[in-house]
C-alpha cells in the first residue's frame, strides 16, 4: 500500500507540473464532467467519496475558487436549515410532552382510584410521553452532535479537494530536499530511545483517580469477561506500546460497550469498547486507533490540557448524565444512548481536557500514532481507513461519539499523509490477520448471547411496558445522504 501511495504521489506531481504550463491552478477550463453537479467528478459527487479516494483524485480534477466558495456557502446554509428545522421539532416535542403531562394531572383529579378505563388512559399517556421523550432525545443528539459531525466531514473533504494538490507538491519538494529527518519527531529510527514529553510517570496518579471516580459515579461500563478476546486486544496494544515512546506500564481494559470508540486516560490507562473491535475492518485499523490513543499519553496531552482543573471537576458533567440515566431522570444525551442502543455514550460525557483532545493535540497524536504502527509493522493507513469507515456510516448516532473525541478536519488528514510519505519504506506491512478475523467472529457470538440474556431481563430504561412499537423505531431525525 505504501508503494502505491508513493507511485501516485509521483504521477500526480508530474501531472501538476505539466498542467501548470497551461495557467495557474484553479484558473484552467473546467472539464465537462466537473460542471455537472450530479457527476461523480463534480464537487458534490466527489464529496461522497472516501478520504482515501479523494487523496488520489483531487490532483486530477480542476475547479475554480468560485466553485469551491459556492459549495462552501451552500453547505453552511444546509447545515443552518437542518438545525433550524430540528430546533422547531424540539420545541414541538417538548410542548407535546407538557400537554400529555397536563392530561395526566387532569386524569388524577377525576377519581381517587383508577377504573379500568382510567388505567387504560393512563397507560396510553405513559406510552405517549415515553415515546416523545425518546424522540426528543433523538432530536437533541441530531441537533447538538449529529449534524455538526456530518458537516465537519463534508467541509474537511471540500478542503481536501481544494488544497491537497498544492500540499502534495510541497510534500514532494520536502522529500526531494533530503531534509525530512529535520521535521519534528523525524528521528523515527530512535522510537523508544527518545523523549517526547518528560515525566509521564507523574500522570499515573491522575489516571488512577479518574478511573476510580468514574467507577464510583457509575460512568464506567463493565469490563468484557472473555479471556480470549481480552488477551488478544491486550497483546496487540502491548505490541504497539513496545514500539512507541511510552515510558509507563500500559493498563488495557476491554469494555463491554457497543459504543464505537476507545480512549486513554493519563498515565497509561487504555480503554477499548467492544463496539470498536467489531467495527474495524482489519487489524491495521484497530492498531491505528490504539496507537493514536497511546500517543495521547506519550505526549501527556491530558496533563497539558487539564492545568489547574481537578479530576473531579472534569468528571462532574459526565456524572450528572450518568445520574440521569440510572435514576430515570430527565432525558439527556447519555439517556438517549441507553434508551436507544443499550449503551452509555461515554464519548459524549468525558471531558475533552481529560482525554487530551484538541485540534493541535489530535494532529500530534496522529503523527506519533502513524510512526508507532509503522514501527510495529502495520499498514500506516489504518487510522485514516477507519475514519472513512465511520464517516461513511449511514445516519449519525453511532459515529457521533467517535467524531466528538476524534474530530474530522482537513489539517489532520493531510498531516497523516504527510507523515506517511516521510516514513522509511516498509518491506511488508500487516493489513490484517486470521486471528483478528477469528476474534471478531468470537466476539459476535459473545454479543449475540449477551443480547439474548439482556432481552429476558427487566429493562432499566423502558419505564412503561407494553407500549406499541420499539422506541428505536419512532420517528428518528435521519440525516439523509446529500444528492
Amino acid at each position: 500500500m505504501k508503494q502505491i501511495i508513493r507511485k501516485w504521489l509521483s504521477i500526480a506531481l508530474c501531472f501538476s507540473i505539466l498542467s501548470a504550463a497551461n495557467g495557474p491552478y484553479g484558473q484552467a477550463s473546467i472539464p465537462p464532467a466537473a460542471q455537472d453537479s450530479q457527476s461523480p467528478q463534480s464537487i458534490d459527487g466527489l464529496l461522497k467519496k472516501s478520504y482515501l479516494e479523494l487523496l488520489q483524485q483531487a490532483p486530477t480534477v480542476r475547479f475554480t475558487g468560485k466553485q469551491f466558495e459556492e459549495v462552501r456557502k451552500r453547505l453552511e446554509k444546509e447545515e443552518k436549515t437542518k438545525k433550524d428545522e430540528l430546533k422547531t421539532k424540539q420545541k414541538n416535542q417538548e410542548n407535546q410532552i407538557r400537554e400529555a403531562q397536563v392530561e395526566l394531572r387532569k386524569l388524577n383529579l377525576t377519581s381517587p382510584e383508577d377504573s379500568s378505563e382510567m388505567s387504560e388512559q393512563r397507560h396510553d399517556l405513559h406510552c405517549r410521553i415515553q415515546s416523545l421523550q425518546t424522540q426528543l432525545a433523538d432530536t437533541k443528539v441530531a441537533l447538538q452532535n449529529g449534524i455538526p459531525v456530518e458537516y465537519d466531514n463534508l467541509r474537511a473533504k471540500l478542503e481536501l479537494l481544494e488544497k491537497w494538490p498544492a500540499a502534495q507538491r510541497e510534500i514532494q519538494s520536502e522529500i526531494a530536499s533530503g531534509k525530512v529527518r529535520s521535521r519534528r519527531w523525524g528521528d523515527v529510527q530512535d522510537i523508544g530511545f527518545r523523549t517526547i514529553e518528560r515525566n509521564q510517570e507523574d500522570d499515573i496518579k491522575d489516571g488512577q483517580e479518574a478511573v476510580q471516580q468514574m467507577k464510583q459515579m457509575g460512568m464506567m461500563p463493565k469490563a468484557l469477561e472473555d479471556e480470549v478476546v481480552v488477551e488478544y486486544v491486550n497483546r496487540l496494544a502491548q505490541n504497539i506500546a513496545r514500539n512507541s515512546d511510552l515510558k509507563v506500564p500500559l493498563q488495557v481494559t476491554v469494555l463491554n460497550s457497543k459504543e464505537i470508540n476507545a480512549f486513554a486516560l493519563p498515565g497509561g490507562f487504555l480503554f477499548i469498547n467492544r463496539g470498536l473491535i467489531l467495527e474495524t475492518q482489519n487489524e491495521a485499523q484497530l492498531a491505528g486507533v490504539l496507537a493514536h490513543e497511546i500517543s495521547h499519553d506519550v505526549a501527556r496531552h491530558g496533563h497539558r490540557l487539564m492545568k489547574k482543573a481537578t479530576i473531579a471537576n472534569l468528571l462532574y458533567q459526565g456524572a450528572q448524565i450518568a445520574a440521569m440515566i440510572f435514576t430515570g431522570g430527565a432525558v439527556g444525551l447519555g439517556t438517549y444512548y441507553a434508551l436507544q442502543y443499550g449503551f452509555y455514550g461515554l464519548g459524549l460525557a468525558l471531558s475533552l481536557q481529560l482525554l487530551g483532545v484538541s485540534r493541535d493535540y489530535e494532529m500530534e497524536a496522529d503523527i506519533l500514532g502513524v510512526q508507532y504502527v509503522w514501527k510495529a509493522g502495520y499498514s500506516t493507513e489504518g487510522f485514516i481507513q477507519f475514519f472513512d469507515v465511520m464517516a461513511s456510516k449511514e445516519g449519525y448516532v453511532e459515529k457521533t461519539s467517535f467524531f466528538r473525541t476524534h474530530p474530522a478536519f482537513y489539517d489532520r488528514i493531510v498531516g497523516v499523509y504527510r507523515e506517511i510519505s516521510f516514513l522509511p519504506k516498509q518491506e511488508s506491512a500487516i493489513e490484517s490477520t486470521s486471528e483478528f478475523q477469528a476474534i471478531q467472529s468470537r466476539l459476535r457470538d459473545i454479543v449475540k448471547k449477551l443480547d439474548e440474556e439482556e432481552a429476558d431481563r427487566p429493562s432499566l430504561y423502558k419505564q412503561e411496558p407494553g407500549c406499541p412499537g420499539e422506541p428505536s423505531e419512532l420517528n428518528k431525525p435521519v440525516l439523509e445522504r446529500r444528492n
